[in-house]
């Protein structure tokens, strides 16, 4: 199997069969819901563990829980302990709606904090890093390959550290260093002991200790969206690195969901939450609709787009609503899987299938598994939906939004189809 690696800028052939293929995923910082372009990681990943495990490879994937960062503190003055809890449940309760299950393991950063400790102390004791008035920075100029994964090698101004959380310029030896220990501030109700005083780690070494901790000094993948490129993952390695660990072998960071072509995030605040897509949409057109894009491309999000992947849905429940038929050659699907993980290739090759037990196994992989449980409407909501073209059809709106209310409460979804009789019933999902 080839995946495309950002730190070569090429494809990279995995190691054959059994592995093991360790994988780290950033995970979300939890405030809030998550939207809907933070569940891409997650769909990405777990898939991606799906497939390798049908593959024949031992899989092991992390994905973090950032439960400590300024963003939870801002959010949440003296109750950010709270707030980051409640935060994660959320996170763990809607991406299970996505029915995909769950990576091994979730680490969260405050269940952590001895090995993120210790990992400082050495990295202060081989010279990597500086205490600064009860903070510590990662001495960037220590680590000539500093920049070679975003390629924003060369002059300062590039190299510049921005990030989620705001740092004391002044203590830094150089505007390039980034925080590893924050000393506690005022009005923050959640710190830890540590050599250096009262305080919290940085963002970025939470990850460096927690995937150390659960894949060891060298593992195979690493993932997250490629707005972790620079600054969060060029830190891991650096602060990974400096001590000797080879950390990552290769990098994988998915395209962004743009609402409106815009990136969605929760900063600018243009997002729908995945709850809400969830809801609205059901987890089966949420997961065609992933299935649409190439995981390393930007991906739009859109009611014409949902309604598309909706379509698409319903089609495959089509193929098992009619008698199976012979056909379809699985190492199609393999050989897309296979080459840098083409889902939109996947997608339209398991689309030109009939064979019903062949389908439903390719639909598995995805956890689509359930569109091939076809269920009939029943008389009585067949009839309001004939009503409800009929009112359409004279233009009596009223009449046709409450006979819409009245179907979706009874658990169904009516959609308007130009093929007779003009609607089409699916189960809510």
């Amino acid at each position: 199997m080839r995946l495309y690696d950002t730190a070569t800028r090429q494809l990279q052939e995995l190691p054959p069969p059994p592995g093991p293929i360790r994988m780290y995923v950033c995970g979300p910082t939890v405030y809030q819901r998550i939207h809907i372009g933070n569940a891409r990681p997650f769909v990405i990943s777990m898939w991606l563990k799906r497939w390798l495990e049908r593959s024949g490879y031992d899989v092991k994937l992390a994905e973090n829980i950032t439960d400590i960062n300024d963003k939870i503190y801002a959010a949440a003055p003296g109750a950010s302990a709270k707030l980051a809890a409640e935060a994660s449940e959320w996170y763990v309760e809607d991406t299970g709606g996505l029915g995909l299950g769950r990576p091994d393991v979730e680490p969260k950063a405050t269940e952590s904090i001895p090995e993120i400790v210790a990992m400082i102390e050495q990295l202060v004791d081989t010279g990597h890093a500086y205490p600064a008035e009860g903070d510590v920075y990662f001495r960037v100029e220590s680590f000539p390959d500093y920049g070679k994964l975003s390629g924003r090698h060369g002059d300062e101004e590039a190299t510049r550290n921005p990030s989620e959380e705001p740092e004391e310029e002044a203590l830094k030896e150089d505007p390039r260093d980034f925080a590893l220990w924050k000393s506690h501030k005022e009005g923050e109700d959640t710190w830890w002991d540590s050599p250096w005083g009262r305080g919290r780690p940085g963002w970025h070494i939470e990850c460096s200790a927690m995937a150390e901790e659960h894949l060891g000094p060298v593992f195979e993948i690493h993932g997250g969206g490629l707005d972790l490129v620079f600054p969060h993952h060029e830190n891991e390695i650096a602060q990974s690195r400096a001590l000797g660990h080879p950390f990552a072998q290769l990098w994988m960071h998915n395209g962004i969901l743009r609402l409106a072509g815009e990136k969605m995030s929760k900063s600018l605040g243009n997002i729908v939450s995945l709850r809400d897509a969830l809801d609205e949409w059901g987890r089966e057109t949420l997961l065609v609709y992933f299935l649409g894009g190439h995981w390393r491309k930007p991906i739009d999000y859109s009611e014409e787009v949902l309604e598309q992947a909706a379509a698409q849905a319903e089609s495959f429940r089509n193929v098992f609503r009619g008698e199976s038929a012979e056909g379809g050659d699985w190492d199609k699907l393999v050989a897309a899987l296979d080459d840098d993980f083409n889902t939109p290739e996947a997608l339209a090759v398991m689309h030109g299938w009939r064979d019903h037990d062949l389908l439903r196994r390719a639909l598995e992989v995805f956890g689509l598994e359930s569109l091939a449980e076809v269920a009939e409407a029943p008389a009585e909501l067949e009839e309001l939906a004939r009503a409800r073209v009929e009112a359409r059809n004279q233009k009596d709106f009223e009449t046709s939004d409450r006979l819409r209310d009245e179907i979706e409460a009874a658990g169904w979804v009516v959609r308007d189809v130009d093929a007779e009789p003009g609607f089409q019933l699916v189960p809510k999902r």
